[in-house]
């Protein structure tokens, strides 16, 4: 019990170290590796690194010197990116049929709030903070995913500074926090497919220009929550197909029994 409450306590202080950096140091680190690159498609991901080194360290140490499977990068890449696009097809679908299809995208749109964001937020929030705990301590998924999701919708609060606005934000990143945990354990641990839905559902969302912001209109979060049934439904189809019960259960849900 001991043993595994200094591990929970150091991951947490661990994670503290890269939110901080990645909160206060992460445009100056960027800046000064972009002096030297000078192709931010390099001095993001550089950057992202950098920032999250005690993640990178403090997994290489508690995982036999490995660090891209215990994270969940190691599974099949082609099948999580398969099944996300299709889970995501709602959101094209719904957003280019109210646009008429017309498509704005920047190319660092594309890069840094599509490609970058998804990655990222998924390897260290899904893949180090919430997997981590759920795979490797007796805190179910509910408990894991608490302390993960809060900090999670957090961050998309800059987004307004109107309180039903801000609590709008809060509510739907912290329920896509919930989602993308979800897909994560009952796809055996694939980063992957939440990386895939998290990457495509910001996609269609600036490919359309549906918000300014995480919230959106009541059609975006219609077209959105439809998303999210059918990847939930989706999932639970393949799984009983296969023959594979569910991961998340009574002796899962909040003690890993």
């Amino acid at each position: 019990m001991k043993k595994e409450l200094k591990y929970i306590l150091i991951l947490c202080f661990v994670f503290s170290l890269y939110f901080i950096a990645n909160k206060a140091l992460f445009s100056t680190i960027y800046y000064a590796i972009q002096d030297i690159v000078k192709i931010f498609q390099l001095s993001f991901p550089l950057t992202y690194l950098t920032v999250g080194l005690p993640v990178l360290i403090f997994v290489y140490l508690t995982n036999n010197k490995k660090v891209l499977e215990p994270l969940g990068l190691k599974s099949n890449i082609i099948k999580g990116i398969f099944y996300s696009f299709i889970f995501s097809l709602p959101m094209f679908l719904g957003y280019g049929i109210s646009g008429n299809f017309e498509i704005s995208l920047s190319q660092k749109t594309f890069w840094i709030g599509c490609v970058f964001a998804a990655f990222f937020e998924e390897f260290y929030y899904r893949g180090f903070f919430f997997g981590l705990l759920f795979k490797n301590t007796k805190l179910g998924f509910f408990l894991s995913l608490f302390l993960s999701a809060v900090v999670f919708a957090s961050l998309h609060l800059y987004q307004s500074n109107e309180a039903a606005t801000l609590i709008g934000i809060f509510i739907t990143t912290f329920l896509g926090a919930g989602l993308f945990a979800w897909l994560y354990v009952e796809w055996n641990f694939n980063l992957w497919i939440s990386i895939g839905l998290h990457f495509f559902m910001n996609l269609s969302w600036s490919m359309f220009t549906v918000s300014e912001n995480a919230f959106g209109g009541w059609y975006a979060n219609l077209i959105r929550i439809i998303t999210i049934i059918f990847a939930i439904a989706g999932t639970i189809y393949y799984k009983k197909k296969q023959g594979i019960p569910l991961a998340l259960n009574r002796n899962t849900l909040f003690l890993n029994k």
